[in-house]
């Protein structure tokens, strides 16, 4: 079958592009970059060069596949100091819908789209939260989740009228190999394995693995219903302080010992930020960042255990892959992964010596 691929060289995307592989599908992969794609997908995976900015410019290449994935969002910039709202509506939102018109348009069969469990609230009584539960503060005050909110409407308000079958694919915070870019999370994996973390941040996240998300998007393409949305997360709210505690079990690194209030933490987050701002660099944790990590959220994937069949590794197996992943990847051009032990890949695309 022949099955294109939004965000192809992310985290979700390119271990989506290797199940679809493994099961014998034809993949072609949108990405803004052939070149480093490339090096990434591996020489059985169709390029189109395009960005989420502009759907008109590659829409046409959606003719003749039965199936589409869209994985691709403005995510891990987000979480950068900057002014970001337009691109998370122009990408996120609009994106999506166009998106969708088009695969209409060249006549695929099904759609499975990846959104946020972040645009769900949290239950006054306390239970986790599921596919029906509403938004509250933070999804507003979170752009990036209140975009995915958005563009969950959009996708509502599309079926309205259109016969496309298109299914919802709710995450938790993803980790796992393969984070090439990195994102928020490979980020902390890494600066963990180069002993950049001298403190940590009380906070709490769900974390996820992205091979399980990737494999309920597949089995969602047949049976996952249209209109319907379901959670893949992490059902537990896991500590910082307790995924640092893996980190250095699997790792043999130490973490941090230090643990400042939030007040303090939320400080860090605005020098952070500030530094961010008048150098241009990355940083590891903004305002927003630390806010997010603040308002941890319980989700339950019941519904797409039910009705995907969908299971879960064990976080701690998760964390050992993804270690083991970037110790081992390189960006060297020509240069064969086994001979590239114990190189990191920093956000710059560089390639540097894990401390």
């Amino acid at each position: 079958m022949r099955v294109f691929v939004t965000g192809a060289t992310g985290l979700l995307g390119g271990n989506l592009v290797r199940l679809l592989e493994q099961a014998g599908h034809q993949v072609t992969a949108l990405v803004r970059s052939p070149q480093r794609a490339a090096r990434q997908l591996g020489p059985g995976v169709s390029l189109v060069e395009g960005d989420m900015a502009d759907v008109g410019a590659f829409a046409p290449a959606l003719a003749g596949h039965e199936l589409l994935f869209h994985t691709a969002a403005f995510f891990r910039e987000y979480y950068q100091p900057g002014d970001h709202w337009a691109q998370l509506q122009r990408i996120n939102v609009h994106g999506t819908l166009a998106l969708l018109q088009a695969a209409e348009v060249h006549g695929v069969r099904k759609v499975v789209s990846a959104s946020s469990s972040g645009v769900l609230g949290a239950r006054s009584d306390s239970a986790p939260a599921d596919e029906s539960t509403p938004p509250d503060a933070l999804v507003q005050s979170n752009l990036y989740f209140r975009s995915k909110f958005l563009a969950e409407q959009a996708v509502a308000g599309f079926l309205r009228s259109s016969p496309l079958s298109v299914t919802l694919i709710l995450p938790g915070w993803m980790f796992g190999p393969g984070d090439w870019a990195p994102t928020s999370s490979g980020q902390i994996v890494l600066s963990f394995l180069n002993r950049q973390l001298p403190v940590g941040i009380s906070g709490a996240g769900a974390p996820t693995d992205a091979r399980d998300v990737a494999a309920a998007m597949l089995v969602a393409a047949e049976r996952g219903r249209s209109g319907e949305r379901y959670i893949v997360g992490g059902d537990e709210a896991v500590s910082l302080r307790t995924l640092f505690g893996m980190l250095e079990e699997l790792s043999g690194i130490p973490g941090p010992r230090l643990y400042p209030p939030y007040p303090m933490a939320l400080a860090y987050g605005f020098g952070s930020e500030l530094f961010g701002r008048l150098t241009g660099k990355p940083v590891l944790a903004t305002l927003e960042g630390v806010r997010t990590l603040r308002e941890a959220r319980r989700t339950s994937s019941a519904k797409a255990v039910r009705e995907l069949g969908t299971t879960f590794r064990p976080l701690r197996d998760t964390l050992r892959d993804e270690i083991a992943w970037f110790r081992q990847v390189s960006r060297c051009q020509g240069v064969k992964v086994s001979r590239c032990q114990g190189v990191k890949v920093t956000p710059n695309g560089a390639v540097g010596r894990l401390k």
